[in-house]
């Protein structure tokens, strides 16, 4: 065997790269204080080390400041001066010292600026208007005389529903859906804007169109539970503008501003958008506009305490699917496939008579060659244009939002042109930092279907699916994808703002809602019933924290978090009282939608719903008291280890055989038996091990898991040293598999193992969706294991190399932009020699463990690495 390594930097250069605070892409309008730094070394020699580092912090007066630390450390290290107040802004750079003494030169500056941090800094009131009934989205507007040249300006606005700002004809931002979807009761995100270039000395017009959105609109399946959070909409904004010689400027929302109707006419999440052109009103947020049917604001109420600043991206068009084909239906409907199934809108150029309406309907597959609506249930997912006339028109919805793949267009004036429709693609504009190929281009698409999935569902709130009357934030479903998310994009600040929603919607017994943010669902209805403490469900609480500390090396999320994992923990202990098997009553969801599961009754899984809940309360008391232990809460991490001990004894002594056999003898039980470490016995974990295997290829190596067995079974194969048994389960096409669905067209994860059957026909349960990511948790293991790239200290700091290779595949690749920077692990079987190349960054060492007899873990440091070894397989 044979092993070299090559690092860049060979010139003896230190490049370092721009700094970057807390999780934000940009950070204007940030909402800490002492926002936390970190860089990446981009270039350093062979054996570079950092031993130190030198922040360089210049303020708004041009003064500079310089602050050396002696320090390894370069991801999330403290702010260096004083807390920042409201409107404070900084120019930060970093330059790094090696342990050599050698240093780099300094970053590019890059400017931090803090938001509105007091409630007493806000002046605006909440405004609303009569013009809101029926779903119409109203237009709020105010003129304003700014006396001189403008230095700078600020845009702080949020509103009570979604909203789309406007400065003197232009939109103030490419984000949709703003301000998203928080626990509005307790937080209402806003966002600050600099609008310096869009405002003139002289006259100018703000102006703002607010529709239901989160806020009012649907959010759940009964068509007659609306306005969950208020019945009214408002506009709330604070416009600060910093004039040539230091005056200030303040144009905030208040009874001096008018309203009028707009031409949306109704905009709903669910039901989708009506735009009637003919009532739009030219240059109505610009000086000079029509002032016909204006009327002066209504002033509502918001606290202004419960106004915080965004901690993640906003949601933006984030690509453009052009029509891939166009179809007749067997009943002629005009149909238009993308090809891939997205959330987003489709934006059209069209040309007709004013009055001309035009429709789009929605829906992620066809059925019997027509749009299949049924798995929509209630949600219209339609959109109407009505044409103003006069030439070509250019539109696409701004305030819904739809899942597809197909749509189905009528009323289009004139011969049909393809091309003037686009599928625009909406996301929460998350960088993307995880990537995989191998040699087997079923499991390529597999895994671009699970990032098309994460795509169509981390639209400011992590969902469960984009298209039907019920998208809402499944804790479960996030709880399961969390680890693979984290690796395919930087969703920190997305998921640690959702875990302050959950926090805040956490019941005082501590009962963690089945979706975060909660809605009240009507009572008796299919989803109430689970609505209580769920196992696996309500363990978000603990385990997303955790996920987030391993993978972005983040301690702060834990602490913040603290408070409400121990309320969940401590919550199920009270409910149990001194019973230690979770054993209640009430409707477990359990291995939920295991495909022997019947199509309406997808909680009645093969493994016993006591078993899987005292399994996940074992593992969350388990972890929180390694989470208690990092965070110096020693009397806790004592409790929680006690707690976890008599749960795990509690259920071996319920579900464990004297030969080691799991109850139910089903995949799910034993994996997770093998990786909660519920069998501490070796030749337990070893009989349990043997049953899975067992299990495994009694069903001809078929998946028979639901959403908490699958993100384990093939860990738990592996463990069990069955690795060409986890293959065969990876790479089985025969329905339930993972490839299932990839051979029958998906483009997305489907919810059930058979969304579509093999006939083509739509499952007939009432509940079933084609862009779902929980299943697709299986990517963590195609990463780790497959790829042969994982964690093995929070935050990367430490790699752990060990590619397994098996079922026939030949090559693969899978990347990773840590938070030290891009880690990369490269391996081919050719002529029965494994060649592997490793990339490992700056600051970052890696433990390299290859699949042969005889082989011993190599330590390697920052740079590319290349081994050679005999592979017999």
């Amino acid at each position: 065997m044979t092993a070299g390594q090559q690092h860049p930097g060979a010139d003896g250069a230190v490049e370092v790269s721009a700094v970057r605070f807390e999780h934000h892409r940009d950070a204007l309008g940030v909402g800490e204080r002492r926002p936390r730094l970190s860089w990446q070394v981009v270039r350093a020699p062979d054996g570079w080390v950092q031993a130190g580092y030198e922040l360089r912090v210049v303020d708004q007066a041009g003064r500079a400041t310089i602050d050396r630390v002696d320090s390894a450390e370069s991801v999330l290290v403290p702010w260096p001066g004083a807390p920042l107040d409201s409107r404070e802004a900084r120019s930060v750079q970093v330059r790094v010292t090696g342990a050599d003494g050698g240093v780099s030169g300094w970053s590019d500056p890059v400017r931090v600026e803090t938001g509105l941090l007091d409630p007493a800094d806000w002046s605006a009131r909440l405004i609303t208007s009569p013009f809101d009934a029926e779903g119409g989205a109203p237009l709020f507007r105010r003129g304003f005389t700014l006396p001189g040249p403008v230095e700078s300006a600020r845009l702080h606005i949020t509103s009570h529903g979604v909203h789309e700002a406007e400065l003197n004809g232009v939109r103030v931002a490419d984000e949709t859906l703003a301000p998203g979807w928080t626990s509005y009761g307790t937080r209402l995100r806003y966002r600050t804007h600099d609008v310096t270039s869009l405002l003139r000395a002289g006259d100018n017009v703000i102006g703002a169109t607010v529709a239901d959105g989160w806020y009012r609109g649907r959010l759940t399946p009964h068509p007659g539970r609306r306005a969950v959070y208020g019945d009214r909409l408002g506009l709330l904004a604070q416009l600060e503008v910093t004039l040539a010689g230091g005056r200030s400027v303040v144009v905030a929302t208040d009874g001096t501003w008018s309203t009028a109707p707009g031409p949306v006419r109704a905009a709903d999440l669910y039901e989708g958008e009506w735009h009637d052109a003919t009532a739009e009103r030219a240059g109505w947020s610009s000086p000079g506009g029509d002032d016909d049917g204006w009327v002066p604001c209504g002033v509502g109420v918001r606290d202004p305490a419960t106004l915080v600043a965004p901690e993640g991206p906003p949601v933006r068009a984030v690509a453009e699917l052009p029509v891939a084909e166009v179809l007749r239906s067997p009943s002629g409907a005009l149909l238009l496939d993308f090809g891939q199934n997205v959330a987003g809108r489709l934006r059209i150029r069209v040309t007709g008579p004013a009055g001309t309406r035009v429709q789009l309907r929605h829906a992620e597959v066809l059925e019997d060659g027509e749009l299949g609506v049924r798995p929509l249930n209630t949600a219209r997912a339609t959109d109407t244009y009505v044409l103003r006339g006069g030439g070509e028109e250019v539109w696409e919805p701004r305030f819904t939002l739809h899942g597809f793949r197909y749509a189905e267009v009528q009323g289009w004036p004139g011969a049909f042109d393809p091309t003037a429709v686009t599928a625009v693609v909406h996301s929460s504009d998350l960088a993307r930092t995880g990537w995989f190929s191998c040699s087997d281009p079923l499991l390529d698409r597999l895994h671009e279907n699970v990032v098309w999935s994460m795509r169509g569902n981390f639209v400011d709130v992590p969902t469960d699916c984009p298209q039907r009357d019920e998208r809402l934030g499944w804790t479960g479903d996030v709880q399961v994808f969390a680890p693979t998310a984290a690796h395919l994009h930087d969703c920190a600040g997305l998921l640690t703002s959702w875990l302050q929603d959950l926090a805040a919607d956490q019941e005082p017994d501590g009962t963690v809602p089945v979706f975060v943010p909660y809605v009240e669902l009507e009572p008796g209805s299919f989803l109430a019933k689970y609505a209580r403490a769920q196992a696996g469900w309500g363990d978000a609480a603990v385990i997303v924290p955790w996920v987030l500390y391993q993978r972005f090396d983040d301690l702060a999320v834990l602490r913040r978090q603290y408070g409400s994992m121990c309320r969940w923990v401590d919550g199920v202990t009270v409910r149990l009282g001194d019973q230690l098997l979770w054993d209640l009553p009430e409707q477990q969801l359990g291995d939920w939608l295991d495909p022997t599961a019947p199509p309406d009754r997808p909680a009645l899984a093969a493994t016993d719903t006591v078993l899987v809940a005292t399994a996940y309360r074992a593992h969350s008391a388990r972890l929180l008291a390694r989470i208690a232990g990092l965070l110096g809460e020693r009397d806790d991490a004592a409790r929680y280890g006690d707690l976890a001990d008599r749960v795990t004894g509690a259920w071996q002594r319920e579900f464990v055989g004297a030969d080691g056999e799991v109850a139910g003898d089903t995949q799910t039980g034993h994996a997770l038996a093998l990786i909660f470490g519920l069998l501490p016995d070796p030749v337990h974990r070893e009989r349990a091990g043997e049953r899975l295997v067992g299990v495994v290829r009694e069903r001809r190596h078929r998946i028979a898991t639901g959403f908490l067995g699958t993100p384990l079974v093939l860990d738990a194969l592996t463990e069990a040293g069955a690795l060409e048994d986890a293959y065969a389960l990876l790479r089985q096409t025969e329905c339930p598999s993972w490839l299932y669905p990839v051979t029958m067209g998906a483009t997305t994860i489907w919810e059930r193992w058979d969304s579509m059957l093999p006939d083509g026909r739509i499952n007939p349960g009432t509940m079933t969706s084609f862009n779902h990511y929980a299943l697709g948790a299986v990517a963590d293991w195609v990463h780790r294991v497959l790829g042969g790239l994982a964690p093995a200290s929070p935050g990367y700091r430490h790699l752990e190399v060990h590619p397994r290779p098996g079922g026939g595949i030949t090559w693969a690749r899978t990347g990773h932009e840590t938070p030290y920077g891009l880690a990369e692990v490269a391996w081919r079987i050719d002529d029965g020699v494994l060649g592997v190349e490793v990339l490992v960054p700056v600051g970052c060492s890696a433990r390299v463990t290859l699949p042969v007899a005889g082989w011993a873990p190599v330590v390697v440091g920052p740079g590319r690495h290349g081994f050679r070894v005999d592979h017999p397989g």
